[in-house]
């Protein structure tokens, strides 16, 4: 037996013999006619909703999880689907809800970057902040220290002078080498995009070394962190980005960087390995769920904050995970509504129907 959604219970049962005649999967391609990921991300999700389920203290997190992306209602235009409707739960560790958070992110990134290489003479500096790996219990005050030290960090004189703007990402991972002896810990970091003077290489230049004392005085640590920074130069269109229009992703150069840091910081396979529910990723589930409440991932500075609110761009991180780019007006206007759910049984998205608007 397999279901059908119900306008009562929400589902009703149908023999599979039936649904397996008649189904319509749902197909949305991007703009290379490659096929989006829905079903990857919801089958996620409901496995990340069953290590939720087993940790008492979050489960209406594994309901609202549960129901994140059921329904999904697109519009057609020239031939191409475009979201339309959907309802998203955003618990901080669903990969439905990070996935498009991500492209949310690289969207905006984008517009922002291709606007200050419009009217400034800038050039773009990848930086990666770390600090040792700590416990779970560690993880939160770790998070809250790092988050204290930056703004420490982007206010030296030093920093200011050389610096125009930033993203700034935080980034949580797991260390699964069980032959590691860092294994079972976690790995906080920061993930910075920078906006350099053009002659940034010359008289305002930061060495390394200079990076890393600056990291070490502004975290108060009494060790060398590991710090990384390279210049971003223009290399060959990364396939993630298929996901962006095509005229917007040719006006950036910088553009495997970009999307680099605009990915959301919590990545679920960071969070569960294997397709099973095991103690080891409840307790990576529940030390990353308390660790990450209440706490702002990403930030913007300086000029690239200016424009992000000069562009009037909403909220990537806890705002709407529908319109993730600027055609929307547009796509309202399109002829004809497609409705899709996710089918239990088949384990995958069903059209439900199509309507041709009047």
């Amino acid at each position: 037996m397999s279901l059908y959604p119900d306008s009562s219970t929400g589902i009703k049962e149908q023999s599979s013999t039936c649904v397996q005649k008649d189904v319509e999967l749902l197909r949305d391609l991007n703009a290379k006619g490659e096929e989006r990921d829905w079903k990857g991300k919801k089958k996620r999700s409901i496995l990340m909703a069953k290590h939720l389920e087993a940790v008492e203290a979050l489960a209406k997190k594994a309901e609202r999880m549960y129901d994140c992306g059921n329904y999904l209602v697109f519009k057609m235009k020239d031939g191409r689907l475009k979201l339309y409707q959907a309802y998203f739960c955003k618990v901080r560790l669903c990969p439905m809800c990070n996935w498009r958070r991500s492209l949310k992110i690289a969207f905006q990134n984008k517009k922002i970057v291709q606007a200050v290489n419009e009217r400034e003479k800038v050039k773009w500096v990848f930086l990666t902040l770390t600090v040792r790996n700590v416990e779970g219990e560690e993880l939160k005050p770790t998070m809250d220290q790092m988050t204290k030290a930056w703004n420490r960090f982007a206010g030296y004189a030093r920093f200011k002078k050389s610096v125009r703007g930033y993203f700034r990402a935080m980034e949580v991972t797991r260390n699964w080498d069980k032959e590691s002896e860092w294994y079972g810990t976690y790995h906080p970091h920061f993930h910075v995009l920078l906006a350099v003077p053009n002659d940034y290489f010359g008289r305002n230049y930061i060495k390394q070394t200079e990076w890393t004392s600056m990291w070490q005085k502004a975290m108060q640590i009494d060790y060398k962190p590991i710090v990384h920074v390279a210049k971003v130069k223009p290399k060959k269109e990364s396939p993630d980005f298929v996901e962006m229009e095509q005229e917007v992703r040719k006006t950036i150069l910088e553009q495997n960087a970009i999307f680099e840091v605009s990915k959301y910081p919590v990545k679920d396979t960071d969070v569960i390995r294997g397709n099973k529910v095991t103690d080891e990723n409840i307790q990576t589930v529940k030390d990353l769920d308390k660790a990450l409440a209440y706490k702002r991932l990403i930030s913007y500075g300086g000029i690239l904050k200016e424009i992000h609110k000069e562009l009037q761009l909403s909220d990537a991180e806890d705002g709407d995970l529908i319109h993730i780019d600027d055609d929307s007006d547009e796509v309202a206007n399109g002829a004809v509504d497609v409705m899709a759910y996710w089918h239990v049984g088949l384990n995958n998205y069903v059209i439900s129907r199509r309507e041709t608007n009047g």
